[in-house]
């Protein structure tokens, strides 16, 4: 191996230092590098072993970063794509619910700060906020309390 090129292992462990990866994310991103059969699926295993690869903490990750400003359908969506264990993916999910409408209130907030003033202004917020993946029930408790619903 010239001293130019990485090896599997160590651009697994590039990856890892950017960012948590999921280990479905990392064989995807890899998966053009491995040289030969099982070398991939063995490193992998190898970092797995040593705690660098944690699917817990990769949703830990999504959610510290993403949380303020996405809804639960969203997030569970970014979740699924990293390939996570449902079960894990549907435990983050019940805990999210708690703050679900405090969270959307604050996105509203950010954007809006007044309630709609007609049908098309609701409508408009209304997308925004489903966009972001806030369910139906939080968004008219958002737009029908608006942000002085805790004042």
């Amino acid at each position: 191996m010239r001293s130019g090129q990485l090896s599997l292992k160590g651009r697994a462990l590039r990856l890892l230092s950017q960012r948590e990866h999921s280990r479905p994310e990392l064989e995807r991103k890899l998966a053009a590098h491995a040289q030969e059969p099982g070398e991939l699926s063995r490193v992998l295993d190898e970092l797995q072993a040593k705690g660098f690869i944690s699917e817990q903490r990769v949703i830990d990750s999504v959610l510290h970063r993403r949380a303020a400003r996405l809804g639960a359908g969203r997030l569970r969506q970014e979740l699924q794509a990293k390939g996570l264990d449902g079960e894990l993916v549907a435990q983050a999910m019940a805990h999210l619910k708690v703050t679900e409408a405090e969270r959307a209130r604050g996105v509203w907030q950010r954007k809006f700060d007044q309630p709609p003033k007609d049908a098309a202004e609701r409508a408009k917020q209304s997308r925004f906020l489903a966009a972001r993946g806030f369910g139906g029930d939080v968004i008219r408790t958002v737009l029908a309390g608006g942000a002085r619903e805790d004042e």
